[in-house]
């Protein structure tokens, strides 16, 4: 544990990574993919797959759904799959590889290959969230826990960098493509195409640094890896009630994290609606929050060494609460926008980075991955709860402001949770369930 070369390695998939998350998801690929479709959508602004009508500007929010409704199938079985095989490195490798390749791919998203570009799409984003799964798997592997925050933290910098950086160096190619002599249509396909090289080339130093810390486990005879899978996931099912307390985090991890993301979300509409910011000065924002984040990630991993992780988090939290508060109760200018921006910014990085480590405190050895794939699930099902009620109290009230003051809702309840939580029970929760897994391995 704790070897700096390998540690180094670990946090450079975060910066190879996140460009997919920055570039295609956040900016480009969504406008895109509407563009081509309302190029190819009748007089009803319709089109058509397998004679099933779809609006044209709902075809990318449907890929979202899709792909995310494949993680929440396939993740547990993948991690499962992982930990018994001990193919955590080679999963992360065909994974990794696999959404990479499918988003340089992108390059050749035109109106002619519209199903093709969003096929694509879900294959990428898929393959984001697997090679998340495992790479939070590593954590625990690489770091002590005395040195787990500082290292999550440490990597969730080093995503804000490389996503920024790219982002940036894109936005630069779209903004002077005309000089350039191309079109905004091909800047967008070569932005679209970095990402994938970026994560395909960056991910080269993990995979080179990275070790497998078990040799790979046969599979019994009569037994497939499939079925070896779902057989580790139902005794996960079976033995839930051994790690109430980890539960009860995931919980509380889910409805707060399910406020951070609607923030996100929402805060571009709120400054173009409410304050009439344009989509130059909104990007510049995101490109802000970038570098604020990295930074701001740096900062929570050395309060949690002074403070410890849970404490960290819960005074994030109570951050949160405040900027929702004042941005619906008393933002009023673009620079007060700006300002709010980069607290939120500040503790973005930390509230995440924290929450991964302090998770990988509390799960068994030997079932990380796993264990990951339920966290990687609950981080995704964020996309659900919050829009909605942020949706619901903007139709009922009329008012973005309402909408964003419900959010404080998620946040006093998600903390609420997260204090109940008894982090050095939870650990020893962990601990006799891998010694009773040792024990029963051992016995038969």
């Amino acid at each position: 544990m704790n070897d700096r070369r390998e540690i180094f390695g670990w946090t450079m998939y975060d910066w190879a990574n996140s460009a997919f998350s920055t570039t295609v998801v956040s900016v480009f690929f969504g406008p895109y993919l509407s563009a081509l479709a309302k190029a190819a959508a009748d007089a009803n602004g319709l089109i058509y797959l397998l004679g099933i009508p779809i609006r044209f500007d709902s075809l990318f929010p449907y890929c979202v759904s899709i792909s995310v409704g494949l993680q929440v199938i396939f993740l547990p079985l993948l991690g499962a799959m992982a930990d018994f095989s001990h193919m955590r490195k080679q999963m992360l490798v065909l994974f990794s590889t696999l959404g990479a390749v499918s988003s340089l791919l992108l390059f050749f998203a035109t109106a002619e290959t519209l199903w093709l570009s969003a096929l694509l799409f879900i294959v990428a984003n898929l393959s984001f969230g697997a090679g998340i799964v495992f790479y939070n798997a590593y954590l625990p592997s690489i770091a002590s826990e005395d040195q787990r925050d500082r290292v999550s933290s440490r990597g969730f910098a080093m995503g804000y960098a490389g996503g920024g950086i790219l982002l940036l160096l894109n936005l630069i190619l779209f903004q002077f493509s005309a000089p350039l002599g191309i079109s905004e249509g091909m800047a967008v396909r070569i932005s679209l195409a970095s990402a994938g090289v970026w994560w395909l080339l960056f991910s080269q130093i993990t995979f080179r640094t990275l070790r497998p810390r078990h040799a790979v486990r046969q599979i019994p005879p009569g037994e497939t890896l499939f079925s070896i899978g779902f057989k580790q996931l139902g005794n996960t099912f079976r033995q839930i009630r051994q790690f109430p307390e980890t539960v009860r985090f995931l919980i509380g991890y889910l409805i707060y994290n399910d406020g951070i993301q609607t923030v996100i979300v929402v805060a571009t509409l709120f400054g173009s609606q409410e304050l009439e910011m344009d989509s130059t000065s909104l990007i510049l924002v995101i490109l802000m929050v970038q570098v604020v984040a990295f930074v701001g990630a740096f900062f929570f991993g050395w309060l949690a060494g002074q403070v410890g992780a849970k404490r960290a988090i819960v005074l994030s939290l109570f951050v949160w609460s405040g900027v929702v508060i004042y941005a619906a109760a008393a933002l009023q200018s673009v620079g007060e926008f700006w300002v709010l921006s980069a607290v939120v910014a500040l503790v973005l990085g930390g509230s995440q980075a924290l929450s991964r480590s302090l998770f990988a405190d509390m799960i068994p050895h030997g079932r990380e991955a796993e264990f990951f794939s339920f966290y990687e699930i609950s981080d995704r099902f964020t996309s659900i709860f919050g829009p909605l009620i942020f949706g619901l109290a903007n139709q009922i009230t009329g008012s973005l402001r309402a909408g964003i003051f419900s959010l404080v809702i998620l946040f006093v309840v998600g903390l609420g949770i997260l204090i109940m939580v008894n982090v050095p029970r939870a650990i020893r929760e962990a601990e006799a369930a891998q010694l009773e897994e040792v024990g029963a391995t051992a016995g038969a």
